[in-house]
């Protein structure tokens, strides 16, 4: 408990939201639903979180057998989520998103939501905030998650297109903000490790 912080817990969780982006993502939800594929909440949003808690645990341990460390990884995510805020906030597409027709495994569950973008930043998230914090972010954003799934039809007539669009670009910045500061700090980290060795 004594690790437990609010401020982590809505860091991490802003981050989080931001790169998953379900939001942003009502769109392809809608056109898949449009196009004949069903899309069950729970299963979608049940099954992106266990796969999201298992690559949070795991994942340092697969960076160990490349000997990457934490810190490294971290830079390298900064980067990773820095292209995403371009994508957001300039509207332009950097990363493809092969989908095949709809499903709740495929292409909801992942990579839509459990994706390259969400990996890569639990695990940058790994070497800021406490473990118990950035799982409850995690936890609070499936349920986010949920609840647009479930219903995506009423916000999207809630806050219309407009309204998508504005919050897409408003997260855009955060997530670029947060990606500067997650570089920053990282690579002074570096920086420590690395100036003793060089004397």
């Amino acid at each position: 408990m004594a690790d437990l912080s609010f401020l982590e817990i809505l860091s991490a969780f802003i981050v989080l939201f931001a790169v998953i982006d379900i939001l942003g993502s009502i769109p392809i939800i809608i056109n898949i639903r449009e196009q004949g594929g069903v899309i069950k909440s729970f299963q979608a949003s049940s099954i992106s979180f266990v796969i999201l808690f298992i690559f949070l645990f795991l994942g340092e341990a697969l960076l160990g057998l490349f000997g990457v460390d934490i810190s490294s990884f971290a830079i390298a995510g900064s980067f990773v989520l820095m292209l995403m805020a371009i994508e957001m906030i300039l509207g332009v597409q950097i990363f493809k998103h092969d989908s095949p027709a709809g499903a709740s495994i495929v292409p909801v569950a992942f990579p839509l939501i459990a994706g390259a973008g969400s990996f890569t930043t639990l695990l940058a998230l790994r070497a800021e905030f406490a473990l118990a914090n950035i799982i409850l972010a995690l936890f609070l954003n499936i349920v986010v998650v949920f609840l647009v799934l479930n219903y995506t039809d009423k916000i999207e007539r809630l806050i219309g297109a407009g309204g998508v669009y504005v919050l897409k670009k408003f997260f855009g910045i955060i997530l670029m903000a947060m990606a500067i500061r997650l570089f920053m700090s990282n690579f002074a980290n570096l920086l420590i490790d690395f100036l003793p060795k060089i004397r």
